[in-house]
């Protein structure tokens, strides 16, 4: 799968079941070639503007990648 795919996808949070935002860069483990973390730009609302409070998400977090949702489990 490319990062492109998962960029792609939305991001829903289990723990209160609203979109969390989208993918925008991931990080790769240098010594096992694995992704180690997701980079994510939480989804603000339509009326409010982005700014740079990216969440660094570790792949462990993720419960289910789907088709076209990524289930995660995060709480602030």
């Amino acid at each position: 799968m490319n990062l492109s795919e998962f960029q792609n996808k939305d991001v829903v949070n289990l723990y209160d079941g609203k979109k969390f935002g989208n993918i925008v860069d991931c990080k790769i483990d240098p010594g096992t070639g694995k992704i180690s973390s997701f980079i994510i730009e939480p989804f603000k609302g339509v009326f409010s503007f982005r700014g740079s409070n990216k969440i660094e998400l570790s792949y462990e977090k993720i419960s289910k990648i789907g088709e076209d949702v990524i289930l995660i489990n995060y709480r602030e």
